[in-house]
């Protein structure tokens, strides 16, 4: 879909899936598709803190005191932001909530404002292919180029096709070993919001192990129904 369709309702979206499963790029392509704004936990709290608002300075607190900063905190920060006017058209809410608990109050914070949550996507993978993707991925040291083993490597080995850099380097969390970890702490985590969101009529699944602009494609769908 092409140019920005904005939303008759507000689409608030949240969106489920584990590292790599392409959360980004797609929210990224629905921003620009129907003038949302992407919301991350860790960048609300960041730009609360620089603001020095009343709930950024509680936050502040919290962390330099090297404690979680706590669910009421992250509401009222998301309460602000939801406030400010670029966020008229909708949200998406990628990485909060994390648990059952979460959602709740979420829920509750979207009826104070009188809005809803109109859909939670959930980017399906298959964990075997997440982990072949993701741990053989590997950048040029020099320019940041992107390779993998099986799906993309230079033109010559160990020269990047950008830069002519030499060397490469891997991230150290993106071991098979280590991905299979998240991926399972993943699946344990998110399990109760899929049942969750399923519950109040609003979760949609979409095959994340295709090809990028087909799942756009499903996602755009998914949210054009929802502010129709």
């Amino acid at each position: 879909m092409d140019g920005t369709a904005t939303p008759k309702t507000p689409a608030n979206l949240v969106l489920l899936g584990p590292p790599g499963a392409g959360k980004g790029t797609q929210a990224r392509k629905l921003e620009e598709t129907f003038g949302l704004v992407q919301l991350s936990t860790g960048d609300l709290l960041r730009a609360a803190v620089a603001a020095g608002t009343e709930a950024g300075k509680q936050a502040k607190a919290v962390m330099e005191a090297g404690d979680l900063v706590s669910d009421d905190i992250v509401i009222a920060i998301l309460r602000d932001r939801l406030a400010d006017p670029d966020c008229a058209n909708g949200v998406i809410l990628d990485g909060f909530p994390r648990t059952t608990v979460q959602a709740e109050a979420l829920d509750g914070l979207m009826q104070e404002i009188g809005q809803t949550i109109t859909a939670a996507i959930s980017l399906d993978v298959e964990d075997a292919a997440m982990i072949e993707r993701i741990s053989g991925r590997y950048t040029c040291a020099g320019c940041g180029e992107g390779y993998h083993d099986s799906f993309k490597q230079p033109a010559v080995e160990g020269v990047c096709d950008a830069c002519g850099g030499t060397k490469m380097s891997r991230r150290a969390d993106d071991t098979a070993e280590t991905v299979g970890q998240r991926l399972k702490a993943y699946h344990a985590q998110t399990a109760p919001l899929i049942s969750y969101y399923d519950g109040k009529g609003v979760l949609q699944r979409v095959d994340a192990m295709g090809q990028i602009d087909a799942i756009t494609t499903k996602m755009a769908t998914i949210v054009q129904k929802t502010i129709a």
